[in-house]
C-alpha cells in the first residue's frame, strides 16, 4: 500500500507530494539513527560490559536472583551482555517500535530469547505484578538514555518512575553515577555564535541593536565535537569544575536544582562562554570511567575515544563579563527535568536566586539566525567578500532587491550608495530583526522591507521601479544541504519581468564541488556492525540495508564537516554549474566524468559543496576554505553544512584498487534535487 506525503521542497520552495510506504518513517528513523556509532564505540561498550558484569557479581555475592531492568534496550546490546554475565532474567524496555522489533530478531538470533523480555512501552508504562510487563521488581538497573548534556532524553524521569515503581530498595545501577564537569573561557571564535560585532562599512558603523546584546540566546545546548576547537581558541578563566554529581542507585529526582562552584580568577579577561561534558562511572568505586571530556585534556590524544552520539556542550552566557585575575566568581548551573543552563556572579553579588526559568530568547535575533549563521555574519573576511562585490556592480542610481532570509546585505547597498532598496523577508520573525538593525543605525528609511514571496512581488511592491540589481548571499533557514541554496535561482527565475534590461545578478552563478574523503572517524556513523563484543548484531545491519534500497536512490547527508577531519584522496572539482544570468531551465543539468585517484586511503565516500561567483574575480566557498595540503588535509567552513555521499562499502585503493572514480549527477529543475550515482574505476 502507498500514501502520499506534502513535503516542502527547500530548492524549490514548492510544496512536492511524495508517494511513500506505509513503513517511510521506519526505514527513514533507522536509517538516521545512531546506533551504529554506538555500536562502533568501542569504549563505551567495553565500560558497560565491565560495569554490568561488576554489578551481577555484587547481586550474586548477596546470595540474591539477578533481575535486570534495562531501559532503552536499543538493539538489545546491554541486556545482552547482562545474561552473559551470569543475570537470571533480564526486562528490555524500548518505546520505538522498530527498535523493539529489531532487540527482540537480535535478542532471538543469539539466543537468549527465554531469559530477556523485550517491552514495547516507555518505561513509565511498565508494570509489575503477576499480570505486569515484569512478573517482579528488578535489582540491577541498567540504562543508556543520555544525550551530549546528559539529561536531555528524559534521563531523571525515568530514573526517578523506575526507582520509584520497579526497582527494589539497595539496587545497584549501571553507570552507577554521572557527574558534569564546567569550565569558564574567553573565546572569540564561539562568542562569535551568539553576538552580532560592529561592522565596518566604508566609513559606516553598523552597529547590532541592544536587544540582541542583551539577549539571553536559545534555550537549545551547542553541541560540538570540541576536540575540534583547539586550546588556542580559548582562554581559561578559571579551572576545571566538578558541577554536580547524580548516583542513579538511589532514588532520582527531576525537580528543579542549582548547584555552584567557587573559584578564584586565574588569568583576566571576558567571561563568555562555558564548556561542559560529563563522566559516567560504572561501579561505586569509580574504577571503570566512561568519558566525554576532548582530546585536548588526554596526555595522549591517541587514547581519546571519538564518538558522535555523545559529544561536548558549550553554553553562552547571557552577557560578556569582564573579570580581574585574583577574583572570586562563582559558577552555576541549573538544570529542569531535561537542559542545563549557567549563571556567573561575582563575590560582591547577591547569591543566585530560586528561579529555574530557562533562558529564552528575546530579540527574535537567535531563532532567526542559527549559532553557525551568526559565525558566518561574523566572518569578516566573509563580508569584505560581498563589500567589494557591491563595491563593483553598485551605481548612484542602483535600484537593489535582495533575496536571503535575514540578510544584512540589503544595509550594505544602502550604505555603500545604491538609489533604492528592497528586500525579501520569507518570514515575519526575519522582518522584524532586520527592522531591528535598521531602527538602531537609523537606517528605517533607507531599506524597504517586504515580507512577500518572489512569484508574489508586483511593480507596485517595488514603487513602480525596476531592479537593477538583484543579489543574495544566498542563505535560507530552510536549507539542509549545499543545493537547497539553489532557491535564490527559483526566486530569481519568477522575478524575471521585474528586471531591467542588463541586471546585475550578484552572485552571477554557482558551481557544485565534488571531493572523495577518507574520514578519520565519521564514517563509523554509517558502517556495518555485524559482530560487537562478541554478540551478532547483524539484523541492525539488514534493516539499515533494507532502509537505504527503501529510496529510489540513496541521498546525501548534511554534515558541518571542520568538525569530523577528513583526508582528501582526489583533487576537488567542479562537476555542475548553475548560471543565475538565465532563469531555471526546463530540462535537466547533467554532469559526468572522472576524478583519478592522487592520494591512497580508504574511500568512505563523497563531499560536496557550493561555491558562490559573485563577481567575475570574487567567490566564496561554502565548503574548503584553503588549498588541500600534500597531505590531503581539508579545511573547511564551519558557517555551512557539506553534503556527504557515504558509500556502503569503503573503496580500497591497493595495488589492485580503484584508480578513478566515476560519477553521474542530474539536476532535476521541477523538483530542484540532485541524483547521484559514484563507482571506482578499476585499473
Amino acid at each position: 500500500m502507498k500514501t502520499f506525503c506534502g513535503r516542502a521542497n527547500p530548492t524549490t520552495g514548492a510544496l512536492n507530494w511524495v508517494e511513500e510506504s506505509d513503513e517511510y518513517d521506519y526505514h527513514q528513523e533507522i536509517a538516521r539513527s545512531c546506533y551504529a556509532d554506538m555500536l562502533h564505540d568501542r569504549d563505551r561498550n567495553k565500560k558497560y560490559y565491565e560495569g554490568i558484569r561488576a554489578a551481577v557479581s555484587r547481586v550474586k555475592a548477596r546470595g540474591e536472583r539477578v533481575i535486570v531492568l534495562d531501559i532503552g534496550t536499543g538493539t538489545g546490546l546491554l541486556s545482552m551482555m547482562a545474561v552473559t554475565a551470569g543475570a537470571d532474567f533480564c526486562y528490555s524496555v524500548e518505546v520505538f517500535k522498530p527498535m523493539a522489533e529489531a532487540a527482540a530478531c537480535i535478542i532471538k538470533k543469539n539466543s537468549f530469547s527465554e531469559k530477556i523480555k523485550v517491552i514495547n512501552k516507555h518505561s513509565t508504562e511498565v508494570t509489575v505484578g503477576p499480570d505486569g510487563d515484569m512478573q517482579e521488581k528488578a535489582n540491577i538497573l541498567v540504562t543508556e538514555l543520555f544525550d551530549t548534556e546528559l539529561i536531555g532524553e528524559g534521563a531523571l524521569p525515568s530514573y526517578e518512575h523506575a526507582h520509584l515503581h520497579l526497582m527494589q530498595a539497595g539496587c545497584e545501577a549501571v553507570p552507577h553515577r554521572a557527574t558534569v564537569y564546567a569550565q569558564l573561557v574567553e573565546s572569540e571564535q564561539l562568542w562569535s555564535w551568539t553576538q552580532i560585532r560592529p561592522i565596518q562599512v566604508d566609513g559606516h558603523v553598523l552597529l547590532p541593536p541592544a536587544a540582541v546584546g542583551q539577549c539571553p540566546g536559545v534555550p537549545a545546548v551547542c553541541d560540538i565535537q570540541l576536540s575540534q576547537v583547539p586550546p588556542t581558541a580559548f582562554t581559561p578563566i578559571g579551572p576545571l569544575c566538578t558541577m554536580f554529581s547524580v548516583d542513579f542507585s538511589r532514588p532520582v529526582s527531576s525537580a528543579a536544582r542549582s548547584y555552584t562552584c567557587r573559584f578564584v580568577v586565574k588569568a583576566g579577561g571576558r567571561a563568555q562562554v562555558v564548556l561542559s561534558w560529563w563522566d559516567l562511572d560504572m561501579d561505586p568505586s569509580g574504577s571503570i570511567v566512561c568519558s566525554m571530556a576532548p582530546s585536548w585534556t588526554y596526555s595522549d590524544p591517541q587514547e581519546y575515544p571519538w564518538r558522535d552520539h555523545w559529544m561536548q556542550s558549550v553554553y553562552f552566557l547571557p552577557t560578556e563579563k569582564s573579570m580581574c585575575e585574583g577574583e572570586e566568581l562563582r559558577l552555576t548551573v541549573f538544570h529542569d527535568d531535561y537542559s542545563l543552563w549557567y549563571s556567573l556572579l561575582d563575590g560582591e553579588q547577591a547569591d543566585a536566586d530560586d528561579n529555574y526559568s530557562r533562558p529564552c530568547c528575546t530579540c527574535q535575533g537567535h531563532l532567526v539566525w542559527t549559532r553557525p549563521r551568526f559565525g558566518e555574519l561574523n566572518d569578516w573576511q566573509r563580508t569584505e567578500s560581498y563589500l567589494s562585490a557591491l563595491r563593483s556592480v553598485l551605481r548612484p542610481d542602483s535600484v537593489c532587491l535582495a533575496v536571503s532570509d535575514g540578510s544584512l546585505l540589503p544595509v550594505f547597498a544602502h550604505l555603500l550608495g545604491a538609489r533604492k532598496v528592497f528586500s525579501l523577508e520569507n518570514s515575519g520573525m526575519s522582518k522584524q530583526v532586520i527592522e531591528q538593525f535598521l531602527e538602531a543605525n537609523s537606517l528605517k528609511n533607507g531599506v524597504k522591507l517586504l515580507a512577500i514571496r518572489a512569484e508574489q512581488l508586483t511593480p507596485a511592491d517595488l514603487e513602480e521601479e525596476q531592479i537593477s540589481v538583484l543579489m543574495g548571499e544566498p542563505y535560507f533557514s530552510t536549507s539542509l544541504l549545499p543545493w537547497h541554496s539553489l532557491f535564490f535561482w527559483y526566486c530569481r527565475t519568477a522575478l524575471a519581468g521585474l528586471l531591467r534590461p542588463g541586471a546585475i545578478v550578484l552572485p552571477s552563478s554557482a558551481s557544485l564541488h565534488l571531493l572523495a574523503v577518507e574520514f578519520q572517524d565519521l564514517w563509523r556513523i554509517r558502517a556495518p556492525c555485524g559482530t560487537c563484543e562478541g554478540f551478532d548484531v547483524s539484523p541492525m545491519d539488514e534493516m539499515v540495508q533494507q532502509s537505504l534500497d527503501f529510496r529510489e536512490s540513496r541521498e546525501a547527508e548534511p554534515h558541518h564537516l571542520w568538525e569530523y577531519p577528513c583526508r582528501a584522496l582526489t583533487k576537488p572539482c567542479p562537476v555542475m554549474d548553475f548560471d543565475f544570468q538565465q532563469c531555471v531551465p526546463e530540462q535537466p543539468i547533467i554532469s559526468q566524468g572522472t576524478l583519478p585517484l592522487i592520494r591512497r586511503g580508504q574511500c568512505h565516500g563523497f563531499a560536496l559543496w557550493m561555491e558562490y561567483s559573485l563577481t567575475d574575480d570574487i567567490t566564496v566557498s561554502m565548503g574548503l576554505t584553503k588549498p588541500v595540503n600534500e597531505e590531503g588535509e581539508c579545511v573547511w567552513s564551519p558557517h555551512r553544512k557539506q553534503g556527504i555521499y557515504f558509500l556502503q562499502t569503503p573503496w580500497e585503493s591497493s595495488d589492485d584498487g580503484w584508480t578513478a572514480v566515476s560519477y553521474n549527477l542530474t539536476f532535476d529543475p521541477s523538483v530542484g534535487d540532485i541524483k547521484m550515482d559514484f563507482s571506482a574505476i578499476q585499473p
